[in-house]
């Protein structure tokens, strides 16, 4: 039974990541699927030796008992062959707790792949080996000796992604155009969009296997922070400065919106530093019914003046004279 390279088929070193792994999956699994390739014998091949691949690496369980496996393959070549025992190598972990003079079957693996379309160092090492155990999941499964091979459409595999926008952007919606697998697909925001949020696009996945549906694109959202606006769910936080004279006497100071135009807000006489006033609705949209908004709050700061003019001082003078 020939040894199988899964890593070599994959295209990856033998300390790739997972994440390594599944791009290089990803990447190849494209340009091989038998949709794009129809007719093709040797691609459809190729595509089936990637899956089976990538069924084994990209667990990373049955990837820790390959490598494991890789170093002793030999021992387990001449013991298969009948060649002498297999030294003091723990083959159980391989055959579902079945000893390496076999016949105690045990253990189910899992696994996603139609096991018709794996090679013979597939079934033999994660079908059930010597014990004759079995495996399941996704679709397919496989009983102990002597049972036959079920196949069912199965899902694709979704697309994880990540997508930056402005704060203003996050306020009034926007619209994407991105590039996925060499087509452009073109993704609309609603206003509101909150920094964390994913978004699914049914069907802009990978490609459905046995004829089942395309996985999903799942986006992740992150909104960069803006120095005006601070967001807490629908509402927003920010600073009003004011100067002395209108903390003590009160009067009109203009409040820039996030929705671009400017307000006057009417502030009390005496107001302290670092009181907290509030402009109703003009927060951010509810992304669930963009015509509704929160609040904006704004807290004062009061500025001081460094540089004064000769009657400025005079007066400040007079002022602190009264008090």
């Amino acid at each position: 039974m020939e040894y199988k390279d899964y890593y070599k088929t994959l295209g990856v070193s033998k300390n790739a990541t997972q994440d390594e792994i599944k791009k290089a999956y990803r990447k190849l699994a494209i340009k091989y699927h038998p949709d794009k390739n129809k007719g093709d014998k040797a691609k459809e091949e190729k595509f089936k030796e990637i899956s089976e691949a990538y069924e084994v690496l990209g667990d990373p369980e049955k990837r820790k008992k390959y490598d494991k496996l890789g170093a002793n393959w030999k021992q387990y070549e001449n013991f298969q062959r009948g060649g002498g025992q297999a030294s003091d190598f723990d083959w159980s972990e391989f055959f579902g707790g079945a000893g390496a003079q076999g016949g105690q079957g045990g253990g189910t693996y899992t696994f996603e792949g139609d096991p018709s379309d794996f090679s013979e160092f597939f079934r033999n090492i994660f079908g059930g080996g010597f014990g004759g155990g079995g495996y399941s999941r996704g679709g397919y499964s496989r009983g102990g000796y002597g049972s036959g091979y079920r196949s069912a459409p199965r899902k694709g595999q979704d697309y994880v992604s990540e997508m930056t926008i402005t704060f203003d952007e996050a306020y009034h919606g926007t619209t994407r155009i991105i590039n996925l697998d060499g087509k452009k697909l073109r993704i609309k925001l609603k206003p509101g969009t909150r920094d964390g949020q994913k978004i699914k696009l049914a069907g802009k996945g990978g490609p459905g296997i046995n004829g089942g549906p395309a996985g999903d694109l799942i986006l992740t959202i992150k909104v960069l922070p803006d120095p005006r606006f601070k967001r807490e769910g629908n509402d927003l936080y920010a600073e009003l400065p004011i100067d002395v004279p209108t903390a003590v006497l009160g009067g009109k100071v203009p409040v820039y919106t996030p929705d671009g135009k400017t307000v006057k807000l009417n502030i009390p006489a005496g107001t302290s530093c670092g009181k907290k006033l509030r402009l109703k609705g003009k927060g951010m949209p509810v992304y669930e019914n963009p015509g509704q908004h929160g609040d904006l709050y704004v807290t004062t700061k009061i500025v001081v003046p460094q540089t004064l003019t000769k009657e400025q001082r005079e007066l400040y003078e007079k002022l602190k004279q009264i008090s």
